[in-house]
């Protein structure tokens, strides 16, 4: 049996027989978009839009740096490590077709565990313009009875008293912020993309409470410089199996150790 060819940049131009590969350079992308919470929705929602954008020759030095905030994220950072930040996305039709395609738009990924540098410096840079998020309901840390901002959590209060170590998102976007406001650089955009209703608005009320509480003026800069849209999806991405992994081997002959799940299209 063949062995299964290793998904990474250097393969690209065999695997061009076997499936769609991305058609445009990624060597010269910059991180335009830095997103936060890099699971199955985004890979198969937000990054196959702007691979599709890439493809059509839109948007063509722009890229997605993603950003891991919990241990369990390591698994996916050094996976992409290896594949140089590849990977395939499964689309399955109603009638069992399956159509893999390689995606490109991911450039880079950071861990914040560990160290929090890398990760404020990039969302920080003049070249990002928007920071997203896949966070779940749970990281927006409100408190569900009242809808006001949980400020009992001990990362939280971490954060208040250490703003150079942040542990959540409203750290992390706080320090970036404050560090673009200082550098005199404008804003990012705060893009919400979790199944949430008013979703910008939420982020919106809960990163404002947070940069209150650290810093006030920070707070009165990013109320007026920072934008939140509403941007709510309501669509689950499935969870990648083995078997999804093992279709890749079998069929195509392309190793591939996190395909993402691509949308169930309609009849």
């Amino acid at each position: 049996m063949e062995i299964p060819l290793q998904l990474n940049q250097e393969n690209l131009q065999e695997l061009e027989n076997r499936m769609p590969v991305p058609k445009y350079t990624r060597a010269s992308d910059t991180s335009g978009i830095v997103h936060i919470g890099v699971g199955g929705f985004h890979r198969a929602h937000l990054a196959y839009y702007l691979h599709q954008l890439k493809n059509d020759g839109a948007a063509p030095t722009w890229g997605i740096c993603g950003i891991g905030l919990r241990e369990a994220d390591n698994k996916l950072y050094d996976i992409f490590k290896k594949q140089d930040h590849l990977y395939t996305l499964m689309v399955k039709h109603p009638n069992g077709k399956i159509e893999p395609e390689v995606i490109g738009s991911i450039v880079d990924f950071k861990m914040g565990t560990t160290d929090p540098e890398p990760v404020i410096a990039r969302m920080a840079a003049a070249e990002t313009k928007i920071v997203s998020l896949t966070i779940t309901e749970g990281g927006y840390n409100f408190n569900p009875n009242t809808g006001e901002f949980n400020f009992d959590n001990p990362d939280i209060q971490h954060e208040l008293q250490n703003p150079q170590d942040p542990k959540t998102v409203y750290g992390f976007l706080t320090a970036a912020l404050k560090r673009r406001r200082d550098a005199r650089l404008p804003a990012f955009t705060v893009l919400s993309c979790d199944n949430i209703e008013h979703n910008g608005d939420m982020v919106h009320k809960m990163l404002l409470a947070f940069a209150e509480a650290q810093n006030s003026d920070l707070a009165k800069w990013i109320a007026k410089e920072v934008s939140f849209p509403n941007s709510m999806v309501d669509r689950i991405t499935p969870v990648t199996t083995q078997s999804d992994i093992e279709f890749l081997e079998k069929t195509y002959g392309l190793k591939d150790e996190w395909p993402a799940d691509g949308l169930r299209l309609k009849k």
